[in-house]
């Protein structure tokens, strides 16, 4: 081994040690926080399926459900080992999480140095992903696994795949093998995280630039190459066309969603996204778990975030021929956002930090390669480089420490979310839960009022100010809101189930009945509400296992 080799391989192996420390130490804080109440009760506490530990019914379970609105078997299943290693101690969780983000920052360190063999660049692209504040989320949060748990396979299908170019350049027959092991990565992408249906599109980013593969001796872009490339991707593009099929239809069963949106404003809405994602990537202020939707976009404010994005892509694409990662690092931001910019909208929020994994990797990107060679001839470049890209991870830290102080537990994320957002219905709800919690009625029933006043057709805080005013004895105001839950949400077992029992304690158990057995419909294995069911049946001497209503 030459020296240069040497030097280059104990280099690598400092700054992958680097990135793994300083990033164990600032999310260490993570170890002691506890779960929240928004997601993490479908995902691992009130799920039976998960947190009954690793076992086949559960597996078989894991690639049956639609739970959530996704299919993603390999999430559910690495909760459950979850599970079965810490119970439901959110330490081990959120280690888990935490490893699985380390994982991704060296992988996509070492994918960016070997594909390109600037490795200074490639360790700023990976500690901007790795301590940026916007990443804080998909970390900090157990549900979120999805997230780091599909982003490690995309780092392996993209590490898999260079490989794969490199062999074939040289005409091995282990090229082979390597192709196949990316197909198998990407297929356990997706089934971790549908959102990843853009990496075959990304394959042939990568193909464009550093791996110029659309290249030919006269020519830097060639069609005949081209067409080739696009075959070579047919299973990767099958793949995720069966992804967004499975996708489609579990989403169209969705509990409750934004599809009342008319497309306008969904269109809107995207342009506005992409800007905002912008501005929070490289000034991330006021991050937020839930953010809702406006009422509407000033015409004026949408037309300015569509020539914004118009003009960055036009001078992107000129520049393409002399700097050919502008419009990789463009492109993949703009392409990964896809699938989660809100044309095809399931929940509440308009955008959210979770979404900006991995698209915010191409803007690193274009923002390291870009300062390099937009200074490469000014003389003090090799002193003012190096102290700009530490000053911003230096200040990606500290904010990322301030961003993970909000995330101890539900009360502080959502009093933290309702301080930088307004008009935030989810938000409010789940404060109120949050403050049930911990015995502030009270307070609880204020913000329940405050997220039902703002949006009479959330569910969510319709059924808890019900259960709320159960509590308090508010019989006919209880009614009320139950009744308007279960219809905004009528696949909701929970909801079907609690006001079955509502109904069965004030007097009318045939209506009870009817929605116990909307609770066994959306939930066949729930024991409570079969046994409400068969004691109302006995009751009235009828047969249990009558149709649902």
């Amino acid at each position: 081994m030459s020296a240069v080799a040497f030097t280059q391989k104990r280099l690598t192996a400092i700054i992958c040690f680097g990135l793994a420390i300083v990033t164990l130490l600032v999310y260490l804080p993570m170890l002691r926080h506890d779960f929240i109440n928004y997601d993490d009760p479908d995902y691992l506490l009130g799920n039976p399926h998960v947190n009954h530990g690793l076992t086949w019914n559960g597996i078989v379970w894991a690639f049956q459900s639609a739970d959530n609105a996704n299919w993603h078997p390999l999430t559910w299943i690495s909760h459950m080992v979850d599970c079965q290693l810490f119970g439901l101690r959110p330490a081990g969780h959120h280690l888990m999480n935490l490893l699985f983000h380390i994982a991704n920052a060296l992988l996509l360190f070492l994918l960016l140095k070997n594909l390109t063999g600037a490795i200074w660049r490639s360790a700023f692209v990976a500690a901007a992903f790795t301590w940026h504040p916007l990443h804080v989320e998909s970390v900090a949060w157990a549900s979120e696994r999805k997230d780091v748990l599909s982003a490690f396979f995309w780092m392996l299908t993209l590490l898999a795949y260079a490989k794969y170019v490199s062999e074939s350049a040289v005409r091995s027959p282990q090229s082979k093998k390597f192709y196949v092991l990316a197909v198998l990565m990407f297929a356990c992408g997706l089934m971790s995280k549908p959102m990843v249906v853009t990496l075959p599109f990304v394959l042939l980013l990568l193909d464009f630039w550093p791996l110029n593969r659309f290249h030919a001796a006269d020519s830097w872009f060639d069609l005949q190459k081209a067409g080739k490339l696009l075959l070579e991707k047919i299973p990767f593009f099958l793949l995720a066309f069966a992804s967004c099929l499975i996708t489609l239809r579990v989403q169209s069963e969705a509990r409750w969603s934004t599809a009342s949106l008319t497309l306008p404003f969904r269109l809107e809405n995207a342009a506005m996204s992409y800007v905002r994602y912008l501005s929070k990537i490289f000034a991330p202020a006021d991050l937020a778990l839930i953010y809702p939707y406006p009422h509407s976009w000033p015409p004026g404010t949408v037309l300015a975030a569509g020539i914004v994005i118009a003009l960055l892509t036009a001078i992107f694409i000129f520049q393409t021929k002399h700097f050919p990662y502008l419009a990789v690092g463009w492109f993949w931001f703009l392409g990964t956002l896809v699938p989660a910019i809100g044309l095809v909208q399931v929940g509440v929020q308009s955008m959210a930090d979770r979404y900006s994994y991995l698209p915010s990797i191409g803007i690193f990107i274009l923002v390291a390669w870009g300062a390099h060679d937009l200074l490469e001839r000014w003389p003090e470049r090799k002193k003012l480089l190096p102290v700009a890209a530490a000053l911003a991870l230096v200040g990606c830290l500290a904010v990322t420490a301030m961003q993970l102080s909000y995330w101890q537990n539900s009360l502080t994320i959502f009093l933290h979310t309702t301080r930088v957002t307004t008009d935030n219905y989810a938000a409010d709800d789940c404060l109120g839960k949050s403050l049930e919690d911990i015995g502030k009625a009270n307070a609880a029933a204020e913000f329940y009022t405050e997220a039902v006043r703002l949006d009479p057709n959330y569910p969510m805080a319709q059924f808890d100010l019900g259960m709320m005013d159960v509590e308090q004895g508010k019989t006919a105001e209880a009614s009320n809101h139950l009744a308007a839950a279960v219809q905004l949400y009528p696949s909701s077992p929970v909801m079907q189930f609690d006001f079955g029992v509502f109904l069965s304690q004030h007097g009318h158990p045939d209506q009870a009945v009817i929605h116990f057995k909307a609770a066994l419909a959306g939930r066949p294995d729930f024991p409570e509400a079969r046994a409400q069911l068969d004691q109302l049946m006995r009751q009235t001497n009828s047969p249990a296992n009558g149709s649902t209503p």
